[in-house]
């Protein structure tokens, strides 16, 4: 688990160096010739750690599946719990929809009232804050469903 998480951390942070590295450039990305060198990097990386991936994780993924499909059958459940998940899954996917509606609308508004009035960039973040928190409050409920479950 823990050489999961280092792999993960490296890949990030060697995607980040790489980020700083080619802004850095400014005519790497000039000319045909160099743009389908970087294609070609780009996709045989991908599908080189894609590779590596799959005949990793496959056999582990195989018997955590095994362990878990016993311990499944081992335990008894009744047909609420299944509603107890539908309410959690619905609680976080109508909360994050109406958070995104909100922020929506909030930084459509935002924009317009920052290009007339810089000063104000402040108060309209807290209401674009104030909307992001619906999704929070969703998140929240389908927890405490869960924990009761």
């Amino acid at each position: 688990m823990y050489w999961i998480i280092g792999i993960a951390t490296v890949l990030v942070f060697s995607t980040i160096i790489l980020g700083i590295i080619f802004s850095k450039r400014k005519n790497l990305f000039s000319g045909k010739k160099n743009r389908k060198r970087l294609l070609g990097i780009n996709l045989v990386s991908f599908f080189s750690l894609l590779l590596v991936a799959v005949f990793v994780f496959i056999p582990q993924s195989a018997a955590i599946a095994q362990t878990t499909e016993t311990a499944t059958n081992q335990a008894t459940t009744d047909s609420s719990s299944g509603l107890g998940f539908i309410a959690a899954a619905l609680a976080t996917g109508i909360a994050a929809i109406g958070a995104g509606i909100g922020v929506g609308m909030t930084s459509s508004s935002a924009i317009g009232a920052i290009s007339e009035k810089p000063d104000i960039f402040g108060r309209t973040l807290i209401f674009a804050g104030l909307a992001e928190g619906i999704a929070i409050y969703g998140l929240i409920v389908s927890v405490m469903i869960l924990g009761k479950i």
